[in-house]
């Protein structure tokens, strides 16, 4: 059974970990350096210790699977991670459809997103999702301490209107 909260202070290291997992994952095509896994080590860790009200974890058969945090509680996802072990089983899809409701629920118009371009997986999973992608770039990552080939995504959470002010006739 799929179970969505809200994230617990005394999970921190758990959340860490599922990041680290899936973050591996995804630098695979990248390459990951053990000073570069050191340094996303420490900023998982930090990260869900310091900013954990801002996190969603999403849990099956009551083990923590995966989580999605909104550093800014704006507009942005900060991160989102599933553990690779977890994947492909509706799990990213019922968090990401959390998290966006949560958003149109604070009256937010569109969300967005980054990741580094050679995320395909990711790419892939947010497009078909009806993300589109915004820009390219090379983006410094301070909690990475280096430069990322980085796309931009988002999404309007509201359907654009048909540009008539007033009702229609």
């Amino acid at each position: 059974m799929i179970h969505i909260r809200n994230a617990h202070e005394g999970e921190a290291e758990v959340l860490a970990n599922i990041g680290l997992r899936s973050w591996q994952k995804a630098m695979g095509s990248i390459g990951s350096p053990v000073e570069l896994l050191e340094s996303a080590s420490d900023a998982f860790s930090n990260f869900t210790r310091n900013v954990w009200l801002t996190i969603t974890v999403i849990e099956l058969n009551g083990e923590v699977v995966g989580w999605a945090a909104r550093e800014g509680l704006d507009e942005t996802i900060s991160d989102f991670w599933i553990d690779p072990g977890f994947l492909r089983r509706g799990l990213g899809s019922a968090l990401l459809a959390r998290i966006e409701q949560d958003m149109r629920e604070q009256g937010l118009e569109k969300v967005s997103l980054h990741t580094h371009a050679g995320n395909v997986d990711a790419i892939g999973f947010f497009k078909a999702r009806g993300y589109e992608i915004n820009w390219l770039s090379i983006v410094y990552s301070p909690k990475l301490d280096s430069d990322v080939p980085t796309i931009g995504l988002s999404k309007a959470l509201v359907e654009d209107s048909d540009g008539v002010y007033g009702p229609g006739i």
